[in-house]
């Protein structure tokens, strides 16, 4: 058990205790293990419960374009012809059941130069933090099944939305896979106006951040890959490069 879900349990304990002579402590010390948790939980930043890498060491103008939700048929081949025509390489977090309807998409990553990662197989948003042990093991098993037939053996996860539950530590660890997140969360799923989208990504650009987009149905559909188009034309225009950092380089 991590001990941070230890520490809430205990102070459950510890609370009803201390209720009956000082209700007032009780109440503090049940809730605090639990923002506590919640915090690490729902931050998507937050290492209390799992260690994210959220940025890389680099002393030129370089980022990490990650693109999340793939493969999809309209918009995979896109994005490569995209980053071919601007020298990029990105990483992209594939969803497990749509790899295996589009392996050869994972393939064509593969050939042009990027690298995979893992983003579970189904991409169960709304529990996926709250999952039990076994439903957290069989998201992560099943895709590395999906990717393995592929010939691909992740290094990088990333969970729906960013959102870690306090299992996933462990799992992670026993499967080698390292936990990834990002500096810069472009919130294209949800914004339709890409110029809008790479504006504010923009004002937050420094040398070693890592920039969270999307494709396939994780992008709002105004959106497209329009804000991945014009997301590298600002980059090329302000001389940032898009690179795939080594592992000794990822804070």
């Amino acid at each position: 058990m991590h001990p941070a879900l230890a520490a809430s349990l205990l102070s459950k304990v510890v609370a009803i205790i201390l209720f009956p002579v000082a209700p007032i402590w009780a109440v503090i010390v049940a809730i605090v293990p639990d923002l506590y948790l919640c915090y690490h939980m729902f931050e998507p930043s937050a290492r209390g419960l799992v260690p994210m890498l959220t940025r890389f060491e680099t002393p030129r103008r370089e980022v990490w374009l990650t693109i999340d939700d793939g493969p999809d048929p309209t918009h995979t081949p896109r994005l490569l012809d995209l980053l071919d025509a601007h020298q990029a390489r990105a990483t992209f977090f594939v969803i497990g059941e749509r790899v295996t309807r589009h392996p050869d998409l994972v393939r064509e990553i593969i050939r042009r130069g990027h690298t995979v990662g893992h983003h579970t197989q189904t991409h169960p948003t709304r529990a996926f933090w709250c999952a039990p042990p076994s439903r957290v093991r069989t998201e992560i098993d099943a895709a590395l099944a999906a990717l393995r037939q592929v010939d691909v053996t992740p290094v990088w996860f990333r969970p729906p939305v960013g959102i870690k539950g306090p299992f996933l530590k462990r799992i992670l660890t026993q499967r080698g896979l390292i936990c990834a997140g990002w500096t810069i969360r472009s919130f294209d799923s949800v914004n339709p106006d890409p110029k809008d989208i790479v504006t504010k990504v923009m004002k937050q650009v420094r040398p070693g951040v890592i920039i969270l987009m999307h494709e396939g149905q994780g992008v709002h559909p105004q959106t497209g890959t329009e804000g991945i188009a014009q997301l590298l034309n600002r980059l090329r225009d302000e001389r940032y490069t898009c690179i795939l950092p080594r592992l000794d380089q990822l804070a």
